[in-house]
């Protein structure tokens, strides 16, 4: 007998293997490198080089009480799937969610200190005390453990009231608004930025500082956004300032003051796939309560007063001009507003997403006084104002809130405190 002859495929060469693996999602992505050893070859050297950069599609990341309290559900847009990750100590279930961005949550844990957690890669780093924040001051007691905290009001100069004092889990409910973590390119390092009270302030802290920076004397701010070195935040009223923190002073510069008067809408501010900046006008209301047409309407509880979207409006920032430019519509493009980093995406490069769209999550001032509320979370048409469920039917825990999170391979400096 003849023998026979086995002929192999050929073997992409390494570069472009690479090339074609770095067009993947991070689900796609991993699967790919479990083919061969080729492909696991590729997709090593694609994550430790650091060239893996696509955009991802945001997950929502929620809890929920059947599947324990150290585990996080990530649901996949594209996928239409959930995935469930268990995270590091403390339980994820105890923590508060309190901002997200390059694919790292900011949490605050049952003492009110605040931890970044990459959900993909189980890293975990400690961030500078609470106590170092400039309005919170600890209270010992005989033995030298922290027992309280004292939360001062002031912004500047300004005194808006005395000192009040809180336990040690209750000050995160009063503290904190919102936090993200950014890519430092001008230290190759990040840094985290927080909003916070009294009259949402802000601080910062750089990957490795041991205490956070404030940044006086302005107030009232909602949302930011972190471009080459410079700091731009959103005011509730509509005015953008911007810091430079790349030297060794902050000052604050007003790139646009106010553009309304009233505060009912939530601010945010993002950055658009064509260059320059946006701001999208969020307005909520209260969701009636419907009453048999022979009883009267029962008081509702403030605490239990529950809000949805009604509309959004969409602002070019013209910074030459100092004023903002109406858009009428989103056109091919989606955006993903809340708790975490607000996103503006191309819909032609995220084709599972619909076009015209703003995925939301909750974004109330103080949610934590909000906590077993309905969650306002869906795909909100801007061209007709109606809002779409994300998912068949609501499988996530309303607290702590879900939020908006891109994966991300990334791993911090080794040298940052653990």
């Amino acid at each position: 007998m003849e023998g026979a002859t086995v002929n192999s495929s050929p073997e992409l060469p390494i570069d472009i293997l690479i090339d074609i693996l770095s067009m993947l999602e991070i689900p796609d992505l991993v699967r790919a490198g479990c083919v061969c050893s080729s492909w696991h070859t590729a997709y090593t050297s694609l994550r430790s080089s650091g060239l893996y950069k696509r955009q991802q599609t945001p997950w929502l990341l929620y809890t929920s009480e059947s599947v324990g309290d150290n585990v996080a559900c990530m649901y996949s847009l594209t996928e239409k799937r959930v995935y469930r990750l268990t995270l590091p100590e403390p339980p994820i279930r105890s923590r508060y969610l309190i901002g997200s961005s390059n694919g790292w949550l900011v949490t605050a844990d049952e003492r009110s200190e605040l931890h970044i957690v990459n959900p993909i890669t189980g890293e975990q780093v400690a961030l500078p005390s609470v106590i170092t924040i400039e309005h919170v001051k600890p209270i010992f007691d005989d033995a030298g453990a922290i027992q309280h905290y004292e939360l001062s009001q002031y912004y500047g100069e300004y005194e808006i009231g005395e000192p009040y004092i809180l336990p040690l889990d209750n000050l995160r409910d009063d503290l904190y608004d919102k936090a993200f973590v950014f890519s430092d390119s001008t230290t190759r390092s990040f840094i985290v930025v927080l909003i916070h009270n009294p009259i949402s302030q802000l601080s910062f802290a750089r990957v490795g500082d041991s205490k956070w920076t404030w940044l006086p004397p302005s107030a009232d701010y909602e949302d930011f956004i972190y471009l080459d070195g410079i700091l731009y935040a959103v005011t509730s009223t509509g005015g953008i300032d911007a810091f430079d923190l790349t030297g060794p002073t902050f000052l604050r510069k007003v790139i646009m003051d106010r553009m309304k008067c009233s505060v009912y809408e939530r601010m945010y501010i993002v950055q658009s796939p064509l260059g320059g900046l946006l701001q999208v006008w969020r307005e909520q209301d209260v969701i009636p309560i419907v009453g048999h047409e022979d009883e009267a309407v029962p008081e509702r509880d403030p605490l239990e007063i529950e809000r949805e979207t009604r509309k959004m409006m969409l602002y070019k920032v013209d910074t030459a001009a100092k004023n903002l430019v109406q858009i009428n519509s989103l056109h091919n493009h989606v955006l993903f507003l809340g708790y975490g980093q607000s996103l503006c995406m191309r819909a032609e490069e995220h084709p599972q997403l619909k076009a015209a769209h703003v995925y939301m999550t909750d974004a109330l001032r103080g949610i934590a006084h909000w906590k077993s509320n309905r969650r306002d979370i869906g795909a909100f048409n801007m061209e007709n104002n109606t809002t779409e469920k994300i998912v068949p039917s609501q499988c996530w825990c309303t607290w702590p809130a879900p939020i908006w999170i891109a994966p991300n391979f990334a791993k911090m400096s080794s040298g940052l405190k653990k």
